[in-house]
């Protein structure tokens, strides 16, 4: 062995983090073929192809999401061919390079890239489409520069606006982002970005067109939430032959019947599902259902689900209401005694009663009573001392007293129909069991929109140009994309397995449904090691030596550990 002066030699750290998990999933899902085919490198002045930059980008919000300006420094850190780059085009990479590829981005034809990219994915990794789901989630994004509506070329650009904030942030703009998953993993198939001010009900119509013309086939069954349950969107979904499920709001008049109907009659409950409690001295939660003897005003089924939690919940909200309406109440009459009470007449007392009541929401549960009692008061004619011939004016004030009580029956009428919604579909076929459990699949589509504001964390946005801002999105679809397919590959092999759980947590306590997050973190620091003499040349590679637990990972993932291993030249 030739000696090596130690003096002259360079040692490098290259980062592989969990990089090579991702570009499993990437090549799997043929992402960089389909960037390329998208973004072609067809101009020899650009130093980075286009394909490669949002290669980039789409593995750091997989990993771990910097700010834009940040990227190159990222980047320089990992083993440069895990991310489809040399070193020579690490030092292109920058935050200007990445902002101008998403110009691009939107700028391409998007729509085949996702029908290409999920369609790979579907084909692939077996996705059953039978079942999806849809919901909305805002984006919020900082400033006050955003114009109006626009176009770029013949595109339309989504608006930057005020609207309904889900993030409860109604002082910053926002855009709407609209997911659909898959009720086989919750994988995203389907995502589209609207102005702020878009109503989540005027959505379906085009969102179900879409998924259908993307799976093939018009039978798929198609859940949302409350703002589905629209007379334009349930029409056209049935009458292209779709099917639907979604919940009913309480201001509908289907739910205003059943709770008189429950006044007079007894619906007969059959237990639909049972989950144990996250506590084991707490009693199961158990959803029972009862198929409504009258359907809705189209003709739909009306299912009716009863959950011993939520009739806990409404009991305690209702009993808080009251509370907090006798308490408005009392301080309302204690006002009315005071000498200098501004309120003079009964329809001014009335109305500040309506207030201290709605601002309770408990106005349904009182009855309330004002009364005027006129005051007698005297006082001298005269100024001086009072004697026997002293001469009084008697004056006569208006006074007013406020009674009230609860109204025992009203509340009465009210518990019985504790604890129940109602779900409402087109399917003749499905059980109501089996209806509420589709439904009861939604939080999993929640559960993405918290990942993407999560571990991704999408908001708020930073970039001025909206053009930008959907490109970015575009990138964050396919990384989670990418992370739903990493849960539903170790989940569904634990299952497989008959394995409960892999000791993820610290302390190697057991998580018995890993997230892709928690997966890749284990691996954020497997790095391998470089020796270089005075020339360049690589002495010596030293290869990371992975944990028990990093290696189980990769084995229910069906990844072969040789990923780790250098398969190219360190320096390339």
């Amino acid at each position: 062995m030739a000696l090596v002066d130690v003096e002259q030699t360079q040692f490098d750290t290259q980062l592989l983090g969990a990089m090579p998990i991702v570009n499993h999933f990437v090549e799997r899902l043929k992402l960089d073929e389909a960037l390329e085919t998208a973004l072609p490198h067809d101009d020899a002045r650009v130093l980075l192809a286009p394909a490669s930059v949002l290669g980039v980008v789409v593995r750091h919000l997989v990993v771990e999401h910097r700010p834009l300006y940040e990227i190159a420094e990222w980047a320089a850190s990992y083993a440069p061919e895990l991310l489809g780059l040399n070193e020579s085009e690490i030092v292109a990479l920058n935050d200007d390079r990445v902002g101008r590829t998403l110009t691009r981005l939107f700028d391409a034809d998007r729509a085949s890239l996702l029908t290409s990219v999920v369609l790979t994915m579907v084909r692939t990794f077996e996705i059953d489409c039978r079942q999806l789901h849809n919901d909305s989630t805002s984006i919020t994004v900082t400033g006050s520069h955003y114009g109006g509506a626009r176009k770029r070329g013949e595109k339309p650009v989504a608006e930057v606006t005020f609207g309904h904030s889900k993030d409860h942030r109604p002082d910053l703009r926002q855009l709407v982002w609209l997911l659909s998953v898959s009720a086989d993993g919750a994988v995203p198939l389907h995502y589209r970005v609207e102005s702020g001010n878009t109503s989540d009900d005027t959505t379906h119509v085009a969102t179900w067109d879409q998924l259908r013309e993307l799976v093939g086939r018009d039978d798929f069954l198609y859940i949302a939430d409350g703002k589905l349950a629209s007379e334009k969107a349930l029409r056209h979904i049935d009458a292209n032959r779709g099917r639907f499920v979604t919940v009913l709001a309480n201001n509908r008049k289907e739910v205003t019947w059943f709770r008189h109907w429950t006044e007079d009659h007894a619906p007969t409950w059959e237990e639909a599902r049972r989950q144990r409690a996250r506590r084991s001295s707490d009693p199961d939660e158990v959803w029972r259902t009862f198929e409504s003897p009258l359907p809705s005003g189209a003709g739909y089924r009306v299912i009716w689900v009863h959950a011993h939690a939520k009739q806990a919940r409404d009991a305690a909200t209702r009993t808080a209401r009251i509370a907090a309406g006798l308490a408005a109440l009392e301080a309302l009459s204690v006002k009315l005694c005071a000498p200098h009470c501004r309120l003079t007449n009964v329809v001014a007392v009335e109305s500040a009663v309506e207030r201290a009541l709605e601002h309770s929401s408990a106005a349904r549960y009182f009855s309330t009573h004002v009364e005027e009692v006129p005051q007698e008061s005297f006082r001298q004619a005269k100024r001086g001392r009072p004697g026997p011939a002293t001469h009084y004016v008697k004056r006569v004030t208006k006074r007013f007293t406020l009674s009230f009580n609860v109204r025992s029956d009203v509340v009465s009428a009210e518990a019985k129909s504790d604890g129940t919604f109602a779900l409402l579909t087109n399917d003749s076929v499905m059980t109501p069991a089996e209806v509420l459990n589709a439904y009861k699949y939604q939080p999993n589509l929640e559960r993405r929109h918290a990942q993407l504001k999560g571990h991704q964390l999408v908001a708020p946005v930073f970039l001025k140009d909206p053009v930008r801002i959907e490109g970015l999105l575009c990138c964050h679809f396919f990384a989670l994309v990418i992370q739903a397919l990493i849960e539903r590959e170790i989940r569904g092999a634990m299952k497989t397995a008959h394995q409960a759980s892999i000791p993820l947590y610290p302390e190697l306590r057991g998580c018995a449904a890993p997230s892709a997050h928690r997966m890749l973190e284990i691996f954020a620091h497997v790095a391998r090691h470089v020796l270089r003499d005075a020339d360049g040349t690589i002495v010596k590679i030293y290869q990371p030596t992975l944990t028990p637990l990093q290696i189980q990972v990769l084995e229910l993932l069906g990844i072969p550990v040789s990923v780790y291993a250098v398969t190219k030249s360190a320096s390339s």
